[in-house]
C-alpha cells in the first residue's frame, strides 16, 4: 500500500512525464510544419496552353532599318524565341528575341491585355547599334564589311539576345540581356523608364570582357504583379550562366562583381548538372529568381546529356526544373527538384531551328495565374498557365 510521500512522487512523476510528451510533441509539430513548408516551395503545376499553343511565331514581312547597314531588315523572319515579361498597368508586355534570316538577333516588343494574346510592334525595341557595345554585339566577321562573305546559314549569328527584365524600387526597368559577336556570349546590362527606350550600361563581367557568360536571373520580391529587385545583406544577387551557374552582386542593378572563391580566383558555382538527370549536360536560368518564405526558388533549364543522361528524354534535350537557395545565404542550395517540370512534347517543341526544346525563360502573376512563357525549338514561343487560388 502506498503511502503518503510515495503517492505525491507518483503524481509529480506523471505530471513531468505529461509536459515532457506535450513538449516532444510540441517540437515534433514544429519540424513536420518546417518539412512540409520545405516541400512545398515549388510550383506544383503548369498546363501548357495548347488551344493557343505556339502564341507567337515569326512574321516575315516586320522589317525596320538596320542602324548599322542602313538597309530594311525583315528582323523575325527567322525565329521568335526566349521571352521574357512584365506587367505595365494592366498589360503584360512580352520582350521576345527575334532573329532575321541571317542569324542576327533582336528583342521586339508584344503586348496583351489577357497574359495570352498578344500585339507585336512592327519595329525591334532593342538592337545592335553604331554605338561602344557594337564590338560585342555585331558578328567580327561583318565588323569591317557589313557584306557576308560565307555561304552559311549559322556563320553569322549575332546580335542581341535572350532578355530578362525586372524593376527596381524607384521604377526603372532593368534587363539582362546577351550580346553576342559570333565568336563570344556576354552578359550586359540595359535599363528604362517606359520599356520603349533603353539605355546600354556595358557587361557584367567587366575585368573579364572574353570571358564567356550568359542568362543573368537577378533576385526579386513579388508585390502584387510587380517583380522589384530584392536587396539581401546589402546587396542584389544575380545567378547566370549556361553550363554550371554562378553568382554576382550589386549595390546599384548596374555595376555588378562576379563572386569569386577568395583562394583561388575562381568563379563560384552554385548549382551544376548532374550525372543520369534531366540537367546532365548543362544548367541555365529561366526567369529572375523569386524570394519566398522559405528560401529563393530558381526556375532553371537543364539539357540532357549524350550519355550517362536521363534515358526518358532524347539526348541535348531542354527542360526546365526547381532549386531553392537559402534566402540570407543565395549561394547554399537548399532543395533541388529530381525531375522535370516541363519538357517538349509537341511538334513544334520537338522539331525547329534546334530539336527538343522548351526553354523557360518569362514568368509573370497576371489575372490570377502565373504565366509562363517559353521558347519552343528556338523557333516559336509558347505559355503555359499556374492557377492561383483565392
Amino acid at each position: 500500500m502506498l503511502n503518503n510521500n510515495n503517492m505525491t512522487r507518483s503524481f509529480y512523476l506523471i505530471i513531468l512525464l505529461a509536459i515532457l510528451f506535450c513538449g516532444c510533441k510540441k517540437e515534433s509539430s514544429k519540424t513536420d510544419q518546417l518539412q512540409h513548408n520545405l516541400n512545398h516551395w515549388t510550383f506544383t503545376e503548369f498546363t501548357k496552353v495548347d488551344s493557343l499553343n505556339p502564341i507567337l511565331r515569326p512574321t516575315a514581312s516586320l522589317n525596320f532599318e538596320c542602324p548599322v547597314t542602313n538597309k530594311q531588315q525583315n528582323w523575325e523572319e527567322r525565329n521568335v524565341l526566349n521571352p521574357s515579361a512584365i506587367v505595365k498597368g494592366s498589360e503584360v508586355y512580352l520582350f521576345y528575341r527575334a532573329q532575321d534570316s541571317g542569324g542576327t538577333s533582336r528583342i521586339g516588343l508584344a503586348i496583351s491585355s489577357d497574359g495570352l494574346h498578344f500585339i507585336k510592334q512592327k519595329e525591334p525595341v532593342f538592337y545592335p547599334d553604331n554605338d561602344f557595345m557594337k564590338t560585342y554585339e555585331w558578328n567580327y566577321k561583318k565588323m569591317d564589311n557589313n557584306e557576308k562573305l560565307e555561304d552559311c546559314l549559322n556563320c553569322y549569328f549575332d546580335g542581341v539576345e535572350d532578355p530578362r527584365i525586372i524593376e527596381s524600387n524607384d521604377g526603372t526597368y532593368i534587363m539582362t540581356y546577351t550580346a553576342y559577336d559570333g565568336k563570344t556570349a556576354r552578359l550586359a546590362i540595359a535599363s528604362s523608364k517606359d520599356l520603349i527606350s533603353w539605355t546600354k550600361h556595358g557587361l557584367v563581367l567587366k575585368e573579364d570582357k572574353d570571358q564567356w557568360s550568359k542568362s543573368g536571373a537577378i533576385v526579386v520580391e513579388v508585390v502584387g504583379n510587380k517583380n522589384i529587385a530584392k536587396k539581401i545583406d546589402g546587396k542584389y544577387w544575380m545567378y547566370f550562366g549556361d553550363t554550371n551557374l554562378f553568382l554576382a552582386t550589386s549595390e546599384d542593378l548596374i555595376n555588378w562583381e562576379v563572386c569569386k572563391n577568395e583562394e583561388n580566383k575562381r568563379m563560384i558555382s552554385v548549382l551544376h548538372p548532374r550525372i543520369g538527370y534531366f540537367d546532365s549536360r548543362l544548367v541555365e536560368p529561366g526567369p529572375f529568381a523569386i524570394f519566398k518564405e522559405q528560401g529563393i526558388l530558381l526556375i532553371y533549364n537543364g539539357s540532357n546529356a549524350a550519355n550517362f543522361n536521363d534515358s526518358n528524354l532524347p539526348k541535348f534535350t531542354y527542360a526546365a526544373g526547381q532549386a531553392l537557395f537559402d534566402k540570407t545565404k543565395p549561394y547554399k542550395l537548399i532543395d533541388r527538384t529530381d525531375n522535370y517540370f516541363i519538357y517538349p512534347d509537341k511538334d513544334y517543341e520537338k522539331v525547329g531551328e534546334v530539336n527538343e526544346v522548351c526553354f523557360v525563360e518569362g514568368l509573370v502573376q497576371f489575372k490570377n495565374n502565373w504565366f509562363l512563357y517559353y521558347g519552343t525549338a528556338d523557333s516559336k514561343i509558347a505559355v503555359a498557365a499556374h492557377h492561383i487560388e483565392k
